[in-house]
């Protein structure tokens, strides 16, 4: 059995901030006698990550998942506990443990504005120290997938948002990390851009068995591509399993939507569950119902109701992260 590359264990960040009152005498003030305060920004967090996994990390802004992610990095460094990734401590920052993992951050930039991609992927590949041969088949194979092979000439700044964070992953990708970590890789993209960038992971994690480490905002982003979620508030791990542990936990509902071949009464469709929408002229409606009773529940409505369709869905995910940090079901 394989070692897991990432450990864990009681791992803690504190900053040190201090407190300014207003005004030139507040900032006089300031320069003799600080007051100061310590952010737990992470508190005590102990997991343990697999080769090849895709991990979420959900929570809300200062939740601590940047934080983490930084100190799985070697960019910060632990104020206590134990951390290993890949056998290494991260805050050493040997240069093996250097180039065994990217970072992409959805908000900054590893590449030059004016100059074109073409360029910084050379700069990586030195710096890296990829051969000629694997770097030209890198480049072929990874342009293909991300199907960008015809801008890799052209200036950073003439590319869309879109573009241009294909090219980010496809930096980061160049030298062949074991770890990928990705801090809100979609941020400010449109709907087909980001299905393309989730499509393109997913397939690059299950070809290569890169191990993937996420955090967003964006519940799609971590609906498609993460079979393990990890939820974290004020710094401290609140849910740690499979995403259908996590819906079965904490998702007891279930939606039916309906489509009618004629029109049908609030009151008959009332009696089965909540009526979540209902539409005006009675042949469109969804209901909330007990998860455990859907399927019965289904199958009577479909038994006594004039249905032309019916789907059952989940409820949405952000609703489900919503009742964990709220610790209710």
């Amino acid at each position: 059995m394989s070692q897991p590359q990432i450990v864990a264990k009681n791992l803690s960040k504190c900053f040190r901030q201090y407190k300014k009152e207003s005004g030139l005498g507040g900032s006089i003030k300031s320069l003799f006698r600080r007051r100061y305060f310590e952010i737990k920004a992470v508190d005590g967090i102990t997991l343990s990550i697999d080769e090849g996994e895709r991990v979420g990390f959900i929570g809300p802004n200062g939740a601590g998942k940047t934080t983490t992610l930084k100190m799985f990095s070697g960019l910060l460094y632990p104020t206590s506990g134990a951390l290993s990734v890949l056998g290494y401590q991260p805050i050493q920052r040997r240069k093996e443990f250097l180039k065994s993992y990217s970072l992409v951050m959805g908000q900054r930039s590893q590449l030059w504005w004016d100059l074109p991609p073409m360029e910084g992927f050379i700069l990586n590949k030195e710096i890296y120290e990829v051969g000629d041969d694997p770097f030209r088949k890198r480049v072929g194979e990874l342009s293909s997938l991300l199907g960008i092979e015809d801008i890799l000439e052209v200036p950073m700044r003439k590319l869309s948002l879109g573009q241009r964070m294909k090219c980010e992953l496809m930096a980061a990708l160049i030298h062949q990390p074991k770890i990928l970590f990705l801090d809100e890789p979609t941020i400010g993209l449109d709907v087909v851009v980001q299905k393309r960038i989730r499509a393109f992971l997913k397939e690059y994690n299950l070809n290569s068995k890169v191990t993937v480490i996420l955090t967003s905002h964006n519940m799609d982003d971590v609906q498609e591509l993460c079979e393990r979620i990890v939820v974290i508030s004020r710094g401290k791990i609140i849910y740690d399993g499979s995403l259908g542990k996590l819906l079965q936990k904490y998702a007891q509902r279930k939606y039916l939507k309906m489509v009618f071949n004629q029109k049908v009464a609030k009151v008959d469709l009332e009696k089965y569950g909540h009526l979540v929408s209902y539409a005006d002229d009675g042949l469109s409606a969804t209901l909330s119902v007990d998860r455990v009773q859907h399927t019965r529940i289904a199958a009577e409505i479909l038994g006594r109701l004039p249905v032309d369709d019916l789907d059952i869905a989940e409820a949405d995910l952000k609703e489900i992260i919503a009742r964990v940090f709220e610790g209710r079901r």
